[in-house]
């Protein structure tokens, strides 16, 4: 596996019901959770096909169907444009989920964010008043 994605998956893997947003054609992550046991939802604005233990949803987070987060511990996502952290971090603080992100190249966060520097990767955490790894409610 590759090195990114293994600290990825083992930074996530804490979480029990993950939702990985613009999945694209990067299947590889969902597939190490699920993999892992947890349950993936990947969510794109286009059609993906996905690894069968992943479900799928077509959603636009411009204008999200807020019914595909009820229940995530935690919402993802890989090399996220900037203009979709707001609404990406909004999804989630409705869901009550933790939100962890990736930004395209050397791209800063558009909202506020914790870095934590993982093999090839940054990876940003907002806290939403979310869930933590364990599902322990964060507070707000």
């Amino acid at each position: 596996m590759n090195p990114t994605i293994a600290a990825l998956a083992d930074r996530l893997a804490g979480f029990d019901a993950l939702v990985e947003v613009g999945v694209g054609r990067r299947t590889d992550l969902a597939r190490a959770l699920t993999n892992a046991g947890a349950r993936v939802t990947a969510t794109d604005i286009h059609p993906r096909t996905v690894p069968a233990t992943v479900s799928f949803e077509r959603d636009d987070l411009t204008d999200p169907d807020h019914d595909i987060y009820v229940g995530a511990d935690a919402v993802y996502a890989l090399n996220l444009p900037r203009e979709l952290h707001r609404p990406a971090r909004a999804v989630a603080r409705e869901a009550g989920a933790a939100f962890l992100f990736t930004t395209l190249g050397n791209e800063f966060p558009a909202i506020d964010a914790t870095p934590e520097t993982l093999p090839g990767e940054t990876l940003y955490t907002v806290t939403t008043g979310g869930r933590t790894p364990a599902g322990e409610r964060r507070r707000a």
